[in-house]
């Protein structure tokens, strides 16, 4: 399915940091991934105030996640991350932590990074939102 995702990012609009503002699905079927969140399979929050080890869960959730459904980073057509700040250098630091992981294929896909005043899990502070190309 890889060949049939192209990603696209016209000279008429702005350079970005590794994401494209197009991603063009030919075919196939598609998951949407749950916000992934950094919780541990007893669904207890990991890294209480540690964004860097709770995106590394997160990061980890979403290997798991992905892999159930029999994709793998590359398939993702769409990311939409969620970080609980309005720091812009918490924001560059979750997007870094995402992008230099083993999850990183996934984010120069389309892509938003947001900055949000909470999130579902008290101490929560990172949640990533996945759409998936499956792979024939």
């Amino acid at each position: 399915m890889t060949e049939k995702i192209t990603r696209i990012n016209p000279e008429q609009l702005h350079e970005t940091p590794g994401y494209h503002h197009i991603t063009v699905v030919e075919a196939g079927r598609t998951a949407y991934l749950a916000g992934q969140c950094p919780l541990d399979r007893n669904g207890d929050l990991v890294g209480a105030g540690s964004l860097e080890t709770q995106v590394d869960q997160v990061v980890a959730n979403a290997l798991t996640a992905l892999a159930a459904a029999s994709a793998q980073p590359q398939h993702v057509v769409r990311s939409v991350i969620y970080v609980r700040s309005d720091e812009r250098d918490m924001l560059g630091a979750a997007w870094r932590r995402l992008t230099d992981s083993a999850l990183g294929p996934a984010f120069t896909t389309a892509s938003t990074l947001l900055g949000v005043a909470q999130l579902g899990f008290p101490g929560q502070l990172v949640e990533v939102d996945l759409t998936v190309a499956l792979p024939d």
